[in-house]
């Protein structure tokens, strides 16, 4: 069997979270090992007893490949820390979740989100804020994240979808289950501009005590967190608290107040957090200018070799792409899907018949590795 089936059976196990995950696959090898080994032997690895009993428990009513076979009909993926796919800014946290469940898809850029969270008792105000902010960062290529809630949750994914952006809710159930059953519509649309993610077993219900890790979750995949509006003790508020502990930036829209709605994020402030004064605030507390700088400079180099070939032909003259070939001693097929990715990373140009030229930057040519 593959080795995630065995990840996701520990995940079915009552007591086992991110530490003894670690402590499982230090002892034993690989969780596969760990899976199959005499109960005896589960104590020198640091289970408790009542951990142990709900392992065999699971052992012997689960049937781990059927459960399995069942994700894959659901399009349903697992990934664990071991995946290259595992978000890398969640990985930064402390103890991230060894275990996620996902539909849709996680993406490079999704390494650059934000974060947008808040009271389900929307104001107009809050809903206009929401709206806006999430739109707004849509258009810059953030990624927002959120839970999926009614209130600021909802309107923040649904401003996101419209403005063409990409969107991930993170639920604080099983990822076969949509809560609140009213938002099931934007679920579908989250899947396909984004992603719904969970790091609970399919089947688990939206029980209370689910969401303050969710929240945990939520926050981790962000650069920073946005609080629209919340009373003195919303949900929103434990997100902002992790956000702080985890070292990420934490944002709150000041409001009236007379305002119930915003007395929790009025009391941010007060503590510290930076005000939400203009939408660009929240660029400024990323440094997104100067991230994407260092992005689009990247994609000014070449990635591998066949690009860097291709560089070392190209000048000011159109060449086509046959001569392309024959002096970088590519096959055809691999110049013509190089020179695409190519031209959408603004490195060469295409002059009309077939033919391309470098592109060259105002502040010098492209290096391709023989400059001095």
């Amino acid at each position: 069997m593959d080795e995630k089936v065995y990840w996701m059976g520990f995940n079915l196990v009552k007591g086992i979270g991110a530490v003894r995950f670690q402590n499982l696959i230090n002892f034993f090898g690989s969780l596969e090992v760990a899976w199959q080994t005499p109960v005896e032997a589960l104590a020198s690895a640091g289970l408790s007893q009542k951990t142990i009993e709900n392992l065999v428990l699971v052992r012997r009513s689960k049937d781990l490949q059927k459960i399995w076979d069942h994700l894959q009909a659901q399009g349903i993926q697992v990934l664990t820390w071991q995946d290259a796919a595992y978000p890398s800014v969640l990985k930064e946290i402390d103890q991230p979740p060894p275990v996620l469940y996902l539909r849709g898809s996680f993406v490079p850029e999704d390494g650059w989100a934000v974060a947008i969270v808040g009271t389900r008792r929307i104001t107009p105000y809050g809903r206009q804020v929401a709206d806006e902010l999430a739109a707004y960062m849509a258009h810059h290529g953030l990624t927002v994240v959120s839970g999926l809630a009614r209130g600021v949750d909802a309107v923040a994914h649904e401003a996101a979808l419209k403005a063409g952006g990409r969107t991930i809710a993170v639920l604080g159930n099983g990822i076969d289950i949509i809560y609140p059953p009213e938002n099931k519509y934007l679920a579908e649309q989250i899947v396909k501009q984004g992603a719904l993610i969970s790091d609970y077993p399919p089947g688990t219900q939206p029980e209370g005590v689910n969401f303050p890790p969710r929240n945990r979750i939520i926050s981790g995949l962000a650069r920073a967190t946005v609080v629209v509006e919340a009373g003195e003790k919303s949900g929103a508020l434990i997100t902002a608290t992790f956000a702080a502990e985890q070292g990420r930036e934490v944002l709150a829209v000041p409001g009236t107040i007379h305002a119930p709605q915003s007395k929790g994020t009025n009391r941010l402030i007060q503590q510290g957090a930076r005000p939400l004064l203009a939408m660009q605030d929240v660029l400024e507390a990323i440094d997104f200018e100067h991230a994407q700088e260092h992005y689009q400079a990247r994609t000014l180099f070449p990635s591998d070799e066949k690009e860097t070939a291709i560089l070392r032909i190209l000048s000011d003259e159109p060449l086509s792409m046959d001569e392309i070939g024959i002096q970088a001693n590519l096959p055809i097929e691999q110049v013509s899907s190089t020179l695409v990715l190519m031209e959408l990373k603004g490195m060469v140009s295409q002059m009309g018949g077939m033919s391309y030229v470098a592109v060259h930057e105002e502040q010098g040519e492209y290096l391709t590795g023989n400059e001095e």
